[in-house]
């Protein structure tokens, strides 16, 4: 079942695999997600003027906002970025600009895309990967002369081996025929993995940084500059320089099949069809977007925080924004945008911006019984990853339903005494019960160490306000 034809439903089904409780948020991204099939579903002057419902997400820390959006991009397998809104400043000041949001979120792309294409490519590039080495062997021993077995294509400069003719001796030569069975001897071993500790030096791509650097108010990429082809018209660096290293088999097997993967596909298309995803898949997650709303009582507008959200509104309506792939419209782009909203609200946002986000989504803080759930059900809970963990000791570790509980009950207590952080502060309190048993779980392989009520309240103690328990506020 392909992303596209997932419904509603089975798009919430898949977040509940990750994320507990929050129904409403879920629902929210959800049919936003499925509008965007419906939308391709259309004629395309239809679709051009159906927009994304953005969303806004209020809720505390820690109850999921975040998670609920990255895990949404990862079923769509879309483009995505995480940004911070209190870290930009208005045009003017300085600070970074709101459209580099949109430069990241090409980057991204870009790099999903090819991936996407190196994995379509990577059988090739291994095989390809393979020879590149083996021929490195070849030279380090002297055998580097092609034996009749195996013919070198000058024109593309693989090797290939015909099928053997029966009856027909590979060569007639004896030293021939002894060169010949010791380079498959070390071809069957190179195959076989025999040889993955063996160093070889060998040439690889640089992909250092190169020393030339020109900046801008708004950084090479808003000023149009490719500094790549600059520092070649200058002769400061070759397009394709590259150096020798001496390096395992092992380590060089990955470098080579990524430098041959990269040599079968083709950037025009890479560039051309990551800016098709993200200028219609993309997902931007606008976070702490209460941050830049300004303070009462002025008496103008807060440069840093309503400048922002001037700046901000024709990135969400819609506008071209430069990339070095390219001008990317930013109209169908799926922005949500989230926040505590402890200190302001949702309405004090200019018109204009909260007019853009007309689905709002209010998350319910965490009770006790969802943290209990928080530990045991999503895929990546953290009892699973601390049960996964131990056992690369090859120690077992187990927890009770009492455990589990008493766990969940301090994490609570704790957010209700001091700060509350959410689902974070259960990260907190299962670190430090199980503190003393990680440090000494290297010398306790093969035991079976049980995570009960007992156990918990002899690591913690009684209460959730002891300082120990709660390092975020010291």
């Amino acid at each position: 079942m392909t992303t596209r034809h997932q419904t509603p439903r089975e798009i919430h089904d898949l977040l509940d695999e990750y994320v507990v409780g929050q129904n409403k948020a879920k629902r929210a991204v959800a049919v936003a997600l499925r509008n965007r099939w419906r939308r391709r579903q259309l004629d395309p002057v239809m679709a051009q003027d159906v927009y994304p419902k953005n969303i806004l997400l209020i809720g505390p820390t820690g109850v999921g906002k975040t998670e609920i959006a990255r895990r949404l991009a990862a079923i769509a397998n879309a483009p995505f970025v995480k940004v911070e809104a209190s870290k930009y400043s208005e045009v003017g000041y300085h600070g970074r600009d709101v459209e580099s949001m949109i430069r990241d979120l090409m980057e991204s792309a870009v790099s999903l895309v090819r991936q996407e294409h190196a994995v379509r490519v990577s059988a090739k590039a291994k095989e390809y990967a393979e020879e590149r080495i083996f021929q490195t062997l070849l030279e380090t021993r002297g055998l580097d002369d092609v034996p009749v077995e195996m013919h070198a294509d000058y024109e593309t400069g693989r090797i290939w081996r015909p099928e053997p003719v029966e009856g027909e001796p590979a060569v007639e030569d004896a030293d021939e025929a002894e060169a010949a069975g010791e380079r498959n001897e070390l071809l069957r071993r190179l195959h076989g993995g025999e040889l993955d500790n063996e160093i070889v030096e060998i040439e690889i791509l640089d992909s250092g940084l190169s020393n030339l650097t020109i900046m801008g108010p708004q950084g090479t990429e808003a000023m149009g500059i490719d500094t790549t082809a600059l520092q070649e018209a200058w002769g400061r660096i070759p397009m394709a320089k590259t150096k020798t290293r001496k390096i395992t088999i092992a380590e060089a097997r990955p470098i080579i099949e990524g430098e041959e993967a990269d040599k079968m596909v083709d950037p025009d298309a890479i560039a051309r069809e990551a800016s098709e995803r993200a200028a219609n898949d993309g997902i931007i997650f606008l976070d702490e977007i209460d941050k830049i709303i300004g303070g009462s009582g002025g008496d103008g507008p807060d440069v840093s925080r309503e400048g922002v959200q001037r700046d901000l509104l024709p990135i969400v309506e819609g506008c071209a924004v430069y990339t070095k792939y390219g001008n990317l419209r930013t109209d169908h782009i799926l922005f949500i945008a989230a926040g505590a909203f402890h200190l302001h609200k949702p309405r004090e946002l200019i018109p204009e911006l909260q007019g853009r986000f007309p689905v709002r989504v209010a998350l319910s803080p965490l009770t006790e019984a969802d943290f209990v759930r928080i530990l045991t059900e999503p895929r990546n809970s953290l009892v699973r990853q601390y049960q996964a963990l131990f056992s690369t000791e090859n120690v077992k570790l187990e927890f009770t339903e009492d455990g589990i509980a008493q766990l969940a009950a301090i994490a609570f207590r704790a957010n209700g005494i001091t700060q509350n952080i959410g689902a974070r502060r259960l990260m907190t309190i299962l670190e430090k019960c199980l503190e003393d048993l990680s440090f000494d779980a290297s010398e306790r392989g093969g035991e079976t160490i049980t995570v009960d009520a007992a156990l918990v309240t002899t690591n913690l103690g009684e209460t959730a306000d002891d300082e120990d328990l709660i390092p975020y506020d010291m």
